[in-house]
């Protein structure tokens, strides 16, 4: 059975080589920008930090040394 997941913000569980959904929805949310990345852009997320990014510059910045 297919659920709408429209219009909500997914959790997912960050491995090295994918994601797995944990909750259903349609996008995530940029740990650095605050904004909403939808699942079938998502191409950056650190694994320790278990966290997305909306693109490069937003995962250099936050994995940058000294960086919060």
């Amino acid at each position: 059975m297919l659920m709408n997941s429209g219009n909500k913000p997914a959790t997912l569980l960050y491995g090295p080589n994918g994601f797995r959904v944990v909750k259903p929805g349609d996008h995530v949310v940029c740990a650095v920008s605050g904004l909403a990345v939808p699942l079938e852009e998502l191409r950056y997320w650190c694994v320790e930090r278990q966290e997305a990014y909306a693109g490069p510059s937003q995962a250099a910045e936050r994995l940058a040394p000294g960086a919060a």
